[in-house]
């Protein structure tokens, strides 16, 4: 998998994308990360990428030309199966989504600063908006590197354990059960006998139990669908 960042402040993705599973993944050659500045693609001699809205109001918009060249010179070298925009008020970004852009081959994803992109960046190029929640941040580069990581982490042999992602919380609408490790007894709280047992198919049907349980506790919502 190939995902083109495109943003005015890449120095914010750079660490974040080299450490852990996701660099793992960039050595095992199975997800490439490139990260695009916006500034490198405007005509404007100071750089600037944002300009004043027409109309009036407080906050300032990316304009549409730095987009549109940045995005026109990905897609003369390739396809892309998405071009995504951050923005608050997009799709809910859920792990089914995730589950489904694990499986395509070319991402774009567009980081919106100040107050957003110009409207018509969303009316010629972005095919899906994405939001990771009901909230607004200062720009969209945590919201991309969530919904890289989530994804990345999906892809067959970047985990050591391919069996991980899929009892990760929200797969089949459940939350994950709780999790131990040594020691078994600390100042007297121990882990569940079950686990200690050896029983494959008992633990699975504790963990299950499990799932329901604490979905129905925190997130009944979820039972619902």
């Amino acid at each position: 998998m190939r995902i083109d960042i495109i943003t005015c402040v890449p120095s914010l993705l750079t660490s974040f994308f080299s450490h852990s599973i996701l660099d793992r993944a960039a050595k095992k050659g199975l997800a490439e990360i490139f990260l695009h500045d916006l500034r490198d693609y405007t005509q404007d001699k100071h750089r600037q990428v944002d300009d004043y809205q027409f109309g009036g109001g407080a906050g300032m918009v990316l304009k549409i030309e730095p987009i549109a060249a940045v995005i026109r010179k990905l897609q003369s070298e390739r396809t892309y199966d998405e071009i995504i925009y951050m923005t608050p008020d997009g799709e809910r970004f859920t792990q089914r989504t995730a589950n489904r852009l694990s499986l395509l081959k070319n991402l774009i994803i567009l980081c919106g600063h100040y107050k957003g992109v110009d409207q018509r960046v969303r009316d010629l190029f972005i095919t899906k908006e994405i939001s990771i929640g009901d909230y607004v941040l200062s720009g969209g580069e945590i919201p991309a590197a969530v919904v890289a990581d989530s994804v990345i982490r999906l892809i067959p042999g970047v985990l050591n354990d391919e069996t991980s992602a899929l009892n990760d919380s929200f797969q089949d609408n459940l939350l994950a059960p709780p999790v131990y490790t040594r020691p078994a007894d600390f100042e007297g709280h121990q882990v569940p006998p079950i686990l200690l047992s050896g029983h494959e198919a008992k633990i699975e049907e504790w963990r299950i139990e499990q799932s329901l349980k604490l979905t129905q506790e925190k997130r009944p919502d979820l039972l619902d669908n």
